[in-house]
């Protein structure tokens, strides 16, 4: 084995050019750690399922012409749902007020066990839906029953929504009873004006908000029996309503064309975009996570050019220790040093180095990591990103010394002799 004693004592030599490129390796873990758990939220949050079929869903923005009464656009809505039902390729749709991954969309309900409750209300978001809604965003039910017809009300745009009854998320559904299962049958509500009847459970169902800021309720979503029938100026898309269709496999290129042009021929008081009219929830996952992408791909970037520079500053480093200690190479050559001697010193001796680094990095990691918390709505990072994030400067180091050490090895015992 290659002892430390020595090694020490030549660092101590060299303590200025060993304290730098300490600190070099213990910001760049603090930083790296910190950037890679960055990331991998970033990638958790982009990738993280909707619960619906994606693949075969897309959206179409109706905005109403003039200022049509709730009846007027009630009666045209079940026109247009019939419509597009009919089309060729299309296996359902429904009207809604929102979809999924959707900026800023979606309503945001208040839930309580009792009117007079005093405790803070249970958040979660919300969907207008029918009896189709489950079918077309392809969710099955994993208790209770689906919406009928006869519970479906009309809202206007000042009209406040008492849904007798709602489907909610098991996700939310166990944030609201201890036992998620059970909660079919109970009453809770959504206002003051009366009790709403959870009739039925769905697995998973991501609301209308990719935004981190509703990231913690994101999946408590309810479903409430309406259609939004209003021409209002102040509602979404300036009055008008939102259709999801959900297509037969092999089929949304065509419905995609056919849709919009059926909805027009059918009654032509409307506007629906050539540009952001007609939008695939793939199409809505590539916009809502355009944020978390680039910051994924801005951390990684920063964490491939910070090992760089620690690895340029190890070879550089080593490189100038070479040169100054070919005369001390040397004579251990000429005393019986064999080169395997020479590159385990180096390497021990950058094993030293980084163990340090990688001590102080932790500490600062940590520290980074809980100011993360304080400002940003960032969880606390476990301790193996660290152990990731050390293990990646060991092995960079361990790869950056070799060559500067095998130049070391292969110093002659004659340099023993040469006056520096």
């Amino acid at each position: 084995m290659t002892p430390i004693r020595p090694i020490l004592a030549a660092l101590r030599r060299h303590k200025m050019a060993t304290l730098l490129i300490v600190l070099q390796i213990a910001l760049t873990l603090a930083v790296v750690s910190n950037a890679l758990f960055i990331v991998k939220t970033r990638v958790v949050h982009l990738s993280r399922a909707t619960g619906t079929d994606e693949a075969h869903l897309f959206v179409i923005k109706n905005e109403w012409i003039g200022r049509p009464d709730a009846p007027h656009i009630d009666a045209q809505m079940r026109s247009d749902l019939t419509t597009l039902r009919g089309l060729p390729g299309v296996r359902n749709a429904f009207s809604s007020e929102a979809y999924p991954m959707e900026e800023g969309g979606g309503g945001l309900v208040r839930i309580k066990h009792r009117v007079e409750q005093t405790t803070k209300a249970q958040l979660a978001l919300s969907y207008f839906a029918d009896e189709h809604a489950l079918d077309t965003f392809g969710i099955p039910l994993v208790a209770g029953r689906n919406f009928r017809a006869d519970e479906i009300a009309s809202l206007g745009a000042y009209d406040k929504s008492r849904p007798a009854v709602i489907i909610i998320t098991r996700d939310l559904a166990h944030k609201l009873f201890p036992d998620g299962a059970a909660a079919v049958g109970q009453r809770v509500y959504l206002s003051d004006d009366g009790p709403s009847t959870i009739i039925g459970l769905v697995d998973r169902l991501q609301g209308g908000y990719a935004g981190s800021s509703t990231r913690s309720i994101d999946e408590d979503t309810v479903l409430v029996p309406a259609r939004y029938a209003s021409s209002d100026d102040g509602a979404a898309y300036a009055g008008g309503t939102i259709y999801l269709v959900r297509t037969q496999p092999g089929q949304l290129a065509a419905v995609l064309r056919s849709a919009p042009a059926a909805l027009l021929a059918q009654n032509r008081m409307r506007l629906i975009s050539a540009e952001n009219g007609v939008i695939t929830l793939a199409q809505a996952r590539t916009k809502a996570y355009a944020t978390d992408r680039g910051v994924a791909i801005m951390m990684g970037a920063v964490c491939v050019l910070l090992l760089l520079a620690t690895a340029g500053g190890i070879v550089g480093l080593s490189s100038f220790w070479v040169g100054q200690r070919r005369r001390s190479i040397g004579v251990r050559r000429a005393l019986g040093a064999t080169r395997g001697d020479i590159l385990r010193y180096f390497q021990t001796e950058n094993a030293l180095i980084v163990g340090i680094g990688v001590v102080l990095g932790a500490m600062l990691g940590i520290a980074a990591n809980l100011s993360l918390m304080t400002h940003y709505e960032l969880p606390r990072m476990p301790l193996w990103v660290l152990g990731v994030g050390a293990l990646l400067l060991w092995l960079l180091g361990q790869l950056a010394v070799f060559g500067p050490a095998r130049r070391a090895a292969a110093v002659p015992p004659v340099e023993a002799t040469r006056s520096v």
